[in-house]
């Protein structure tokens, strides 16, 4: 299976900015009579292609900014219609027919049509693909082209969950070139200058079919650590950071009217991921131990002092088959003890965790460290790049333990795919995940996913740590940006500065 390295944090940790926030303020710009916005990330691309490893990063600039699907995933978790104008189900199930919005253009000038839609479903389902939905599109048989207005998708088997995964579809111009460095979307905006390591600008489009932007430009500017990017904000250097990673200076904006802070929801998890394909992970008594010795609550509390949330699957509340799951693996050291002494590893047992060197990584590694020592687990950390992550952890399965953010929603799905990354291997579930899919109602899904869920946390697959929350800070000067942060994305077209 394709690499799926857009599901993680990790492409879109390594930035290079050397710059102190006075520095790198800007000087206010207008377009059209409407300001331009800055906005600070700790996130920036690897590269412009979300099939070609481009990271968090690429999508929280690009989604919905840029590049547009046949649908939209809106803030609020609801797909709508966005290129498809309509479309046409068959009573199987099995094709789909979806008409065109017209009036359409992408940024080189060039009219949307059809086979453009059926260039860009098939790169994401491609060999060398590394789309977060990949797996899911290939049930995908053949994308046919009749004419200009119309692409019509056939199925190898029923799939409730084709429409939202669509929604995953960036419409591409199917004759641009180098899209690792460049663009031809359909969106809003289109790509001004991105200067690696500093900046990435968005620019009003002019031909835009629908609603222009409510400013006259945003710039992304990247940082590696979150107390440059807050320190930004408070010297002006940018208007709003998209994703708060440093709550205990918070402080500095709550209360005070110059700023707002918002928290919405989020659908980030954080992992101890095993590979349960590699003793002594293999053994579900063993990873339940490990689950039951790290008090999540505690790690939650320090990192995050209060914000977020404990999680006992990979599935988020916004999920529709959402349970709370949290008292399946509870922080127990006795009961821990008791495990890996029934599982063979009275002593405990030795194992190194591979640790991604952007935060909170490390710190939940030492933490992880100190707890498991009370059950007389040893545990050697060995901090990566994310690159190294990428290829020593995801492609090539060489680890006993992770740590990893996975940020996506419907994302308990991988856990039927035994070839993922964990290699977590329960048939039972890989059947409800597949009937769940080819499911003629959202009620017989919701229920399948809630066994598949339950099963896979009875089976401590992973250790999910905890939930992060969605904190938004911005010039209180600042309205009409999302909040919740669904997929990492980050719709910029309705921020406005007044």
């Amino acid at each position: 299976m394709a690499g799926e390295h857009v599901l993680d944090r990790a492409a879109s940790a390594q930035t290079t900015s050397t710059r102190s926030p006075a520095e790198s303020k800007p000087v206010v710009k207008r377009r059209h009579g409407r300001r331009q916005i800055e906005i600070g990330s700790l996130y920036e691309p690897q590269n412009l292609d979300n099939t070609g490893g481009g990271g968090q990063g690429v999508t929280e600039a690009f989604n919905g900014n840029v590049y547009e699907g046949l649908f939209r995933l809106t803030d609020a978790g609801k797909v709508e219609n966005l290129l498809a104008e309509s479309q046409e189900v068959s009573a199987d199930g099995l094709t789909y027919t979806f008409k065109l919005r017209q009036g359409v253009t992408f940024h080189s000038g060039k009219a949307l049509n059809s086979a453009d839609v059926k260039h860009s479903i098939e790169r994401v389902i491609a060999g060398n693909s590394q789309s977060a939905r990949k797996s899911q599109l290939e049930v995908i048989e053949s994308v046919a082209a009749p004419d200009d207005r119309t692409v019509v998708v056939k199925l190898v088997s029923r799939s409730i969950s084709l429409v939202y995964n669509l929604s995953y579809v960036w419409i591409v111009n199917a004759d641009a070139k180098d899209l690792a460095t460049g663009e031809d979307g359909t969106g809003p905006y289109k790509l001004d200058a991105w200067k690696r390591g500093s900046t990435l600008g968005l620019e009003p489009f002019p031909g835009y079919w629908g609603t222009r932007p409510a400013n006259g430009g945003v710039v992304f500017h990247y940082f590696t650590e979150a107390t440059a990017l807050n320190n930004a904000l408070l010297t002006g250097a940018v208007d709003i950071v998209t994703s708060e990673q440093s709550p205990d200076v918070l402080g500095q904006f709550t209360g005070n009217p110059d700023y707002k802070v918002s928290e919405g929801h989020s659908t980030t998890k954080l992992l101890l991921a095993f590979n349960d394909r590699k003793a002594p992970f293999d053994k579900p008594l063993v990873r339940k131990a490990v689950s039951a010795a790290i008090d999540d609550a505690k790690l939650l509390e320090s990192i995050w002092a209060g914000h977020g949330s404990p999680i006992g699957s990979m599935v988020p509340p916004t999920d529709p088959w959402y349970e709370d799951l949290t008292t399946i693996d509870p922080y127990d050291v006795e009961l821990a003890k008791r495990q890996l002494a029934e599982a063979g590893y009275a002593k405990g047992f030795r194992f190194t965790l591979d640790t991604p060197n952007y935060d909170p990584h490390p710190t939940a590694a030492t933490f992880i460290k100190s707890e498991l020592a009370k059950v007389g687990i040893t545990v050697d950390i060995n901090v990566i790049t994310a690159d190294e992550w990428y290829s020593k952890v995801f492609k090539n399965h060489d680890f006993a333990a992770t740590l990893q953010e996975h940020v996506n929603d419907r994302d308990v799905v991988w856990y039927g795919n035994p070839d993922f990354y964990w290699g977590y291997d329960n048939k039972q579930v890989t059947d409800w995940v597949k009937q769940a899919e080819q499911a003629k109602t959202a009620e017989e899904q919701t229920e399948l996913l809630k066994k598949a869920n339950r099963r896979i946390a009875e089976d401590a697959a992973s250790d999910w740590l905890y939930l992060y929350p969605q904190i938004v800070v911005a010039s209180s000067k600042l309205s009409g940006y999302p909040v919740n942060g669904l997929n990492s994305q980050f719709y910029a077209y309705g921020i406005k500065k007044g």
